[in-house]
């Protein structure tokens, strides 16, 4: 692990702009694709229309070709654009009986924030893999607080509020394609660079234990942490932040 220097994110492009990387195609398991092609088919069948993302460690691991040890410890988020993830977790769960598939019942992973309940997670068992299911969304913090107040989003919304840009792009199902919303999230995986969608004090102030998830993936992956980000680490505020969450 070392730290470099890399230019000021920019501001993001419009929404009209490109953001597919076509360079760049998954190989998917067996048992991937038969998740993904299910997941099509709920939609398909019950005329939602919605888009489906794979976001975050899923998406990153993919394209660096990290394989994780047990299939089974894999955990796949996917993001929905128009409903609950709890309402999709029951559909999803029907579609399994109606095909003679093994069904499970959904867990719903609860958010302290009384204003962020309608966002939370539905945790459901399809195809021997544990799937995350939620709202694209957007977050806001308070001073006194860790914990967000989350709201529905875009998907450059959810992607800016992700810790890292390596975490910040999406495997659109619906499409196969990976897309990257804050349009450098790709080109840090090639150039293997540790640095934050939003500016970096603003990123560590809002969870300081961000701090040990960046220094824990440039370890992992031997990523060099960019030079605004490490100096934001050593930022009296955040050090201060870091040891009050920790206490």
């Amino acid at each position: 692990m070392s730290f470099l220097a890399e230019p000021t994110l920019k501001k993001p492009a419009p929404p009209n702009e490109d953001v597919v990387v076509d360079v760049v195609e998954l190989m998917l398991t067996e048992q991937e694709k038969r998740l993904f092609d299910l997941m099509k088919d709920v939609v398909r069948k019950n005329k939602l229309g919605t888009t489906l993302r794979v976001a975050g460690g899923w998406v990153r691991d993919k394209i660096l070709n990290f394989k994780m040890e047990d299939s089974k410890a894999v955990d796949i988020d996917i993001a929905l654009d128009n409903m609950l993830g709890c309402d999709f977790a029951i559909l999803v769960n029907r579609w399994l009986e109606e095909n003679g598939e093994e069904h499970h019942d959904f867990g719903v992973m609860h958010k302290n924030s009384e204003k962020s309940k309608h966002l939370e997670t539905a945790r459901v068992k399809v195809l021997g893999l544990s799937i995350d299911l939620v709202n694209l969304r957007t977050e806001t913090y308070t001073e006194d607080s860790r914990i967000p107040t989350a709201k529905i989003g875009t998907p450059l919304e959810d992607a800016l509020r992700r810790d890292l840009t390596i975490n910040s792009l999406f495997y659109n199902i619906n499409t196969g394609k990976i897309e990257d919303f804050t349009r450098v999230g790709y080109l840090h995986l090639q150039k293997r660079i540790i640095k934050t969608p939003l500016p970096p004090l603003t990123t560590l102030l809002d969870d300081p234990l961000r701090v040990l998830r960046a220094m824990r993936f440039a370890n992992r992956f031997n990523f060099n942490v960019d030079e605004e980000l490490y100096t934001a680490f050593c930022d009296p505020e955040v050090r201060w932040s870091l040891t009050i969450v920790r206490a």
